[in-house]
């Protein structure tokens, strides 16, 4: 594969996304009816066709992608998940608009976006929010990229970290968000927001190795 991730790899992990969330929608609402409002499939997936609709013809740049993506979400999703998710996106950005993005680039961008979820949804590890699953995730893309991995490398190891991340919810009790209302009853269910979390970072991984 090549060094760099193009703009054009990009729109295509988001467009995987939608399709990974579409293909789970029904799980999503199940873990959210579990612990939440039963509606984290239905919102993910309809903010998700609204940024698709806007994804033809493509922005320019990773940077105004991103203002798109986030800013779509931000608007068109319910719930805590339209301005965590949006946050994310908005906040890559700015980190992508260079003219390449390379594995420590596209890291940093990441790392940029979880970093706002965290300051905007005040969630730490281990509060059994997507942030289980992103953390982790970005941590293992970085120790990938200090290896000597390409992108594609690194999102390999972050969506096997992701995974796992997910899977740690389980047994978690819940002190963020709408979940956390249930206290120790939040305990043996995967978090919704960790598992959406997953399905963007394994969409990632599938774009960038049909890239190679």
């Amino acid at each position: 594969m090549s060094e760099t991730v193009s703009t054009a790899d990009l729109v295509s992990w988001i467009r995987a996304f939608r399709d990974a969330v579409q293909q789970h929608k029904d799980e999503l609402t199940r873990l959210d009816s579990e612990i939440g409002d039963a509606d984290h499939g239905s919102n993910m997936a309809r903010g998700l066709d609204a940024v698709v609709a806007k994804l033809d013809p493509a922005p320019a740049g990773a940077g105004d992608l991103f203002k798109t993506v986030g800013m779509t979400l931000v608007s068109s999703v319910g719930g805590a998940s339209g301005p965590l998710y949006g946050t994310f996106f908005l906040r890559m950005g700015p980190a992508l608009s260079v003219d390449e993005v390379d594995a420590t680039t596209l890291g940093a961008a990441l790392r940029a976006g979880v970093e706002g979820v965290v300051a905007r949804g005040k969630a730490e590890l281990g509060d059994k929010t997507m942030v289980d699953a992103l953390s982790p995730a970005l941590d293992a893309w970085d120790a990938a990229v200090a290896d000597g991995s390409d992108a594609a490398g690194a999102a390999r190891a972050a969506a096997e970290a992701a995974a796992r991340g997910r899977d740690a919810t389980e047994p978690l009790v819940a002190r963020k968000g709408r979940a956390s209302y249930l206290g120790e009853r939040s305990a043996g269910h995967l978090d919704p927001g960790a598992t959406s979390a997953t399905l963007l970072i394994e969409a990632l991984r599938d774009t960038l190795a049909d890239a190679a």
